[in-house]
């Protein structure tokens, strides 16, 4: 007998100005599940936001039905974390589960699961706003009193939570995937044509604020002096981060290509020579994983959840070393041979332990015991 399980998604941060790998790993998520039907466990999907007047930017729009509550967002994230309403079953109707995919927690109308990305701001509260960590501190605290289940997409995120103070019986791991397009060389020209690249890159993806470290990356890319190698940003402006006279020192060595569409960024990650990535702290680093699945050589941060993706398939780093990440880069850069060999390596551990199909077995395996 089939069974069938109705889940609310809170998808509110796709229309953030910077949705990042929160929203990334939602859609995604729940692109995946719709991929990957279970005849004998069904799971049927149904966005909820705060009130807009608008769609989402056509990037991060959701591929299920977005429900809209009556309040704006600043409102809504205000009574959902002081108040504890309104219910999301008020615009989503009945639900089996709440699955609060951010760090906004609404009440627990339903066995709620929560997906914790990381505790980043309890680390080094000076890479956020004050405001940001007042937030994220009550939605934790939210999130370890009320949530049935709490989705970790890493050791290092789960460990992390434990030290917090989460029920360790209540954490699921749930690590994200990779579905990789082989990449044709005519498409990586047509991306070198698009942003105007013309020979060797290294490449670095993220949103630019604190914790994605770009002051060592910049200052390690500066001191390998090579100026037939050009250093590639792929991301929105985010927050807290101001590298103006670092990238006006660099010049044309480096270029900000800014927010990549999903259709250009799988031909800019394979025509790189090198993935630099020396965040100082990640909950999973999606961006990594793009980059192995394409067959690129990675370096990236020892002690962080980029490790555990990596595994022995990349050059680890200390991300506060500029001149160990200087050393590493112009390693990788001068050994052809060791960036195939890392490179494939990469591209093999990402097809056989990181699967978008595994994400959605798990994650279903989640809500069912969510719903009891």
């Amino acid at each position: 007998m089939e069974q069938r399980c109705r889940v609310a998604v809170t998808l509110e941060q796709c229309w953030h100005d910077v949705p990042g790998g929160t929203a990334r790993a939602a859609l995604e998520s729940i692109d995946a599940l719709l991929r990957n039907p279970d005849a004998d466990r069904s799971i049927e999907m149904v966005g909820v936001s705060a009130r807009h007047g608008t769609v989402p930017d056509a990037a991060w729009m959701p591929s299920i039905p977005v429900e809209q509550l009556a309040l704006p967002r600043l409102a809504l994230y205000e009574s959902w974390h002081r108040l504890r309403r309104p219910r999301v079953e008020s615009a989503t109707g009945p639900v089996d589960v709440i699955h609060a995919t951010g760090m906004a927690v609404p009440p627990a109308s339903a066995p709620l699961v929560v997906t914790v990305h990381d505790l980043a701001f309890t680390k080094d509260a000076s890479q956020f706003t004050k405001r940001g960590v007042r937030f994220f501190t009550r939605a934790i605290e939210l999130a370890r009193r009320d949530a049935t289940l709490v989705i970790c997409p890493s050791n290092a995120t789960r460990a992390e939570c434990i030290d917090y103070g989460f029920d360790p019986s209540r954490l699921r791991l749930v690590p994200w995937g990779i579905e990789a397009t082989p990449v044709a060389p005519a498409d990586v020209a047509a991306v070198r044509a698009r942003f105007g690249i013309t020979g060797r890159y290294v490449m670095w993806a993220g949103t630019i604020e604190p914790r994605k470290n770009l002051p060592v990356l910049l200052d390690a890319f500066d001191r390998l002096g090579r100026a037939d190698v050009t250093l590639v940003l792929a991301g929105p402006q985010g927050w807290n981060e101001d590298i103006q006279k670092q990238l006006d020192r660099l010049g044309s060595r480096v270029l900000q290509a800014g927010f990549v569409e999903r259709r250009d960024l799988a031909p800019l990650y394979a025509g790189a020579d090198v993935f630099c990535f020396p965040s100082r702290q990640e909950g999973f680093g999606l961006p990594v994983l793009e980059a192995m699945a394409q067959g690129t050589a990675v370096i990236t941060s020892r002690g962080t959840a980029t490790e555990e993706v990596i595994g022995e398939c990349g050059v680890l780093v200390d991300h506060r070393d500029a001149v160990s990440l200087g050393d590493a880069l112009a390693s990788l850069l001068e050994n052809e041979s060791e960036r195939n060999q890392l490179g494939e390596a990469g591209r093999v551990r990402a097809r056989d332990e990181f699967s978008w199909s595994s994400t959605a077995a798990a994650l279903r395996n989640v809500y069912f015991e969510a719903a009891g």
